[in-house]
């Protein structure tokens, strides 16, 4: 597989990219398309997760537009039986781990500012992983903190599920892969599921 590396100056930073990818996300997030975007992604993601039939489900507070995972968070729950949890960021040392759920609007902040459970951390196995951009092989461009990269090299054996707006997707030359860059099993946007 070819691909660019980020230094070659016709590939814009992944700086640029998030920064680009943020703001037509933030205006596209008012549209009444949105709406309709987050109901066709809902019913994509609830059918892959039935496939999985996840014991233990990490998800993550949706934050700057992002897709909204809470209605989800009750469905599985009740059609899995699984435990939830969400995301807790810690910034020195810089590493994540996730904590128990009930799916309510969770009363602390992980050091990232970012509502989370301050309740004991579980593993889960399936774990849905929010995207800024994404490439169909399974790469993801996310924030830059590199919180969810550094869970998933400590957890080899979870089931990383990446979610994104069909609008977000980069392709290879776009988001050259980098040595610490793991892709996801599957992406599932609004409109398809892409998987390996």
């Amino acid at each position: 597989m070819s691909t660019q590396t980020p230094s070659d100056p016709t590939t814009p930073s992944r700086a640029s990219l998030r920064q680009q990818l943020l703001a037509r996300r933030e205006a596209w997030s008012g549209s009444p398309e949105h709406h309709a975007a987050q109901q066709a992604l809902q019913s994509r993601l609830m059918t892959v997760l039935g496939q999985l039939e996840p014991e233990c489900l990490g998800l993550y507070w949706p934050i700057k537009g992002e897709f909204n995972p809470r209605e989800v968070a009750m469905l599985a729950r009740q059609a899995f039986g699984c435990t939830l949890a969400l995301p807790w960021a810690q910034k020195s040392p810089r590493q994540m781990d996730y904590r128990t759920w009930q799916g309510d609007e969770p009363a602390s902040r992980d050091d990232c500012g970012i509502p989370a459970p301050d309740s004991k951390p579980c593993t889960p196995d399936v774990v849905v992983v929010p995207c800024v951009g994404y490439t169909r092989e399974g790469f993801r461009l996310g924030y830059g903190g590199g919180y969810f990269d550094r869970y998933l090299a400590q957890h080899p054996g979870v089931t990383a599920l990446g979610v994104a707006w069909a609008h977000a997707e980069l392709t290879l030359t776009e988001l050259a892969p980098e040595a610490h860059d793991l892709p996801l099993i599957g992406i599932v946007t609004d409109t398809e599921v892409w998987s390996d």
